[in-house]
């Protein structure tokens, strides 16, 4: 296969700044040289290339947009576009970095103290930290409402019941951002690895996500400091703000493995010779699916890059997120099953990445807010009925799913 060029059939460099296609090339050129030669054997031993996360934080890829403790401030373009690539290599690589960015630094740094922030930024900037964020429950993930995890004040701090299922990162983090029901509603909290009565096992048998650490986390009577509250949100919105951080990314990631299917695909059909000693690029049918992914990747950088620019401007909500991560994921998983249909027999082998980005957006499908729930936040932004709890609509007491941020 021949460098990735990038994909842009309508010169979309054009609508970006200097800074910005400076910051994509970097990460572009880094997870050529760096991930894509590894992650296949990654992939296949199930184990995260842990040795590159100091290369990832000297590359300030952690906390991007954040401007204090020496990080770059870079705009929510130049975020998405470091996710669009990290992505590229592989889901699990951007699931890392937007763990560490949007779910442990950003609720830190927008709801911490000033200790927990000179505690923990820097290191967590620098990948000498890593984090984790504790929420989807064993029963509970489109329904964050229903929690069973409580914790319960004490003399000199507070005691952790429960356990959370699906966290990236869980086994490897330093600190784990976790959410509990208290007296006075939801509370976050920062908890240490080694505090006695908090485990992380790891998840076995993944057949998704293979290059990533996923694990479950469980509270047993585990007593954490009274300072590990996170002091500057109460309820549901804390949790799901720092999802709406995730999810903005992981619309500009699900273009990253489109477009490497795409380029996979197209490059193959050049090269791969059938039926009179043509290329299969030259049959009709090959030329209309890959018309149909160009399509549609140029549909999702139109609106991703809409997005940014609303989000720097401070205009963007909830169900405009929604609409890019349902709509990008969805094309990054169509892109996958129509590479896979050109490359055939080899569409199931990990000489090329197809089959690798197909069952990993299976999980991206799903985490961060389901395909079909974002589809009832976009819902409900269009009719203003919410159709979550649809006996007690009339009541007017719907309770808000993972993905409304209210």
């Amino acid at each position: 296969m021949n460098r990735f060029p990038g994909v842009d059939f309508i010169d979309f460099d054009s609508l970006l700044t200097e800074e910005q296609r400076l910051v994509r090339d970097t990460v572009r050129s880094w997870v050529d040289e760096k991930i894509k030669p590894i992650i296949e054997e990654c992939h296949r031993e199930g184990r995260f290339p842990m040795h590159l996360v100091p290369e990832m934080g000297e590359m300030n890829l952690f906390g991007s947009t954040l401007s204090e403790y020496g990080l770059p401030g870079l705009d929510n373009i130049a975020y998405g576009l470091i996710m669009q690539e990290l992505e590229r290599g592989d889901s699990g690589l951007r699931s890392f970095v937007s763990v560490q960015s949007s779910l442990v630094m950003y609720p830190i740094h927008a709801f911490g103290s000033q200790e927990q922030k000179d505690r923990w930024l820097p290191r967590l900037a620098s990948g000498e930290a890593i984090g984790c964020f504790g929420l989807t429950e064993p029963d509970f993930g489109s329904n964050p409402g229903g929690m069973r995890t409580t914790a319960k004040r004490t003399a000199d701090g507070w005691v952790l019941n429960g356990a959370k299922q699906w966290i990236t990162n869980g086994t490897i983090a330093d600190v784990a951002v976790v959410w509990a029901q208290t007296d006075e509603g939801v509370r976050g909290f920062l908890v240490e690895q080694g505090t006695p009565g908090y485990t992380a096992p790891e998840q076995h048998g993944k057949f998704s996500l293979r290059a990533s650490v996923t694990s479950e986390l469980g509270f047993q009577d585990c007593r954490i400091p009274a300072d590990a509250i996170l002091p500057g949100v109460t309820g549901l919105k804390g949790p799901l703000s720092c999802l709406s951080q995730a999810r903005y990314g992981i619309a500009w990631g699900g273009l990253g493995a489109a477009m490497e299917c795409y380029w996979t695909a197209l490059e193959y059909a050049k090269q791969r010779v059938q039926f009179m000693g043509q290329p299969i690029a030259a049959h009709q049918l090959v030329q209309e699916k890959l018309a149909w992914m160009i399509s549609e990747i140029t549909k999702g950088q139109l609106l991703v890059l809409q997005l940014g620019r609303m989000k720097d401007a401070g205009k963007i909500k909830p169900h405009h997120i929604s609409l890019g991560k349902r709509n990008n994921v969805w094309v990054a998983r169509e892109c996958a099953r129509l590479a896979r249909e050109i490359l055939g027999a080899n569409g199931i082998v990990d000489d090329y990445p197809v089959i690798r980005h197909m069952m990993n957006i299976e999980s991206v499908f799903t985490y961060e807010g389901t395909h079909d729930i974002h589809g009832l936040i976009i819902g409900e932004a269009v009719t203003g009925i919410p159709s979550y709890n649809p006996p007690m609509v009339a009541e007017k007491k719907a309770k808000a799913p993972v993905g409304t941020a209210r």
